[in-house]
């Protein structure tokens, strides 16, 4: 544990405690379909086809949510021991083997839910060396099995994919790629129907799509706004679960209508001046994935330096990753956002290109990156992007931690170096 506590965030949209609320009384269903009535659910990466499962109407647990679950309830330095004890490496890469490291420690007591149970498949694209052993070993466990996903090389190196990608996605994300993507997706639909005796809703799932596409639409408008607006009317403490939680439900109704009302709550607040430090004087931008045990970091300097974190990758990644003009190819379309989700936030030209556009469509002052120890995709292309803002005149600090390890964590530590780190560079 930290030598510090870590804090909570603080809101200031009512829609941030709703979305929570939303998602802890959907835990507690999925809870209920998947543990007390033993429903078919798989268990699957964040860069993989959710939608799949939503128009077959099959509970799915991703595994970043569940790692960021157990993280925010300060388990994942029991676990990640547990995973040593068993004999793994103490560097595994922490994100993704979380949830292997709850199933093996097999301690119903502390275990959220008392553990999963087993799942009809566990879903994986193999983006980096790690995965397939994670998955394949936590499917072992499990007594399940695991569909891998490939992650076919993206020759086409536009460093400015994000401008073309909700009109031009064929040609950025390539013809072969995208029909690799499809082979391998309907695989999947087979193996689920045959399974699970569901069935796949074409229907639904073309309406799922063009809904998504409307939420979407919602969040990258507040996004554009934010990035506009002076005050920042809303942290990325606030942004993110108005982003993320939706996301896991994309397309539904209340996804739909819980983006809009985020919008018009952050026009209104933009509208009335507001912003989320009453003296906002730098404007950092956030390069990682959320630091889910320690929210309240972000929001530590808002009063005493005027330091607001305006932009993480979560919110503004919803128009260029997610938008598509679906051209009657829903399903291609599809394809073409999850072949290379994961490539365009952490590796280069993709990853670079896009944030040092962002930092300057946004204002930032200065950036905070987070560099996990143990997580290599994380790492590969994140140095390089540091180089790359630096050029472009925006100072970078990078810092040693990991997004659900709070083991190698210390909250007054990390926000006394963000704060020094400032006034070095004679922002602060």
């Amino acid at each position: 544990m930290s030598a510090s506590v870590n804090q909570r965030s603080h809101n200031v949209l009512a829609c941030t405690r709703d979305a929570t609320a939303y998602q802890k009384a959907f835990g507690q269903e999925l809870r209920r379909r998947v543990v007390d009535e033993q429903e078919p659910f798989a268990i699957v990466q964040a860069d993989t086809p959710h939608e799949i499962f939503h128009a077959m109407d099959i509970p799915i647990i991703t595994n970043q949510w569940w790692s960021a679950y157990i993280s925010a309830k300060q388990l994942s330095a029991r676990y990640f021991d547990a995973l040593v004890e068993a004999g793994y490496p103490a560097n595994s890469c922490k994100y993704c083997s979380l949830g292997l490291a709850c199933t093996l420690a097999n301690d119903p007591e502390t275990a959220p839910w008392g553990g999963l149970p087993k799942p009809t498949v566990l879903v994986a694209r193999l983006t980096c060396d790690c995965i397939q052993h994670v998955f394949g070993q936590w499917a072992q466990a499990l007594d399940s099995e695991f569909f891998p996903m490939e992650a076919p090389a993206w020759v086409e190196k536009d460093p400015r994919w994000y401008a073309k990608a909700r009109t031009e996605w064929e040609h950025v994300y390539q013809p072969d790629r995208i029909a690799q993507m499809v082979r391998e997706m309907e695989e999947l639909i087979a193996l689920l129907e045959k399974r699970t005796g569901r069935t796949f809703d074409e229907e639904k799932f073309h309406h799922l799509m063009e809904q998504i596409n409307v939420q979407e639409g919602y969040i990258w408008e507040a996004a554009q706004a934010i990035g506009q607006a002076r005050p920042c009317p809303v942290s990325i403490a606030e942004q993110m679960p108005n982003t993320m939680i939706p996301q896991w439900h994309r397309g539904s109704e209340w996804a739909v209508a819980h983006a809009r009302r985020f919008r018009d709550e952050v026009m209104e607040r933009i509208g009335q001046g507001l912003g989320a430090s009453s003296n906002e004087r730098i404007r950092l931008m956030w390069i990682g994935a959320g630091v889910w045990h320690d929210p309240g970091f972000y929001q530590a300097l808002e009063e005493s330096l005027g330091a607001v974190f305006v932009w993480s990758m979560y919110m503004p990644f919803a128009g260029p990753a997610y938008i598509r003009d679906l051209h009657g190819r829903p399903m291609e379309a599809l394809a073409s956002r999850v072949a290379s989700m994961n490539e365009t936030l952490h590796l280069p030209p993709w990853m670079n290109g896009w944030m040092t556009a962002e930092a300057e469509r946004c204002g930032i002052d200065a950036a905070v990156m987070l560099l996990p120890p143990d997580n290599r995709l994380s790492q590969s292309g994140t140095k390089l992007t540091a180089l790359a803002l630096e050029d472009a005149g925006v100072p970078v600090l990078m810092i040693d931690a990991d997004m659900v390890d709070a083991k190698i964590w210390d909250h007054d530590r990390m926000v006394t170096m963000v704060a020094d780190f400032l006034k070095t560079k004679g922002l602060a």
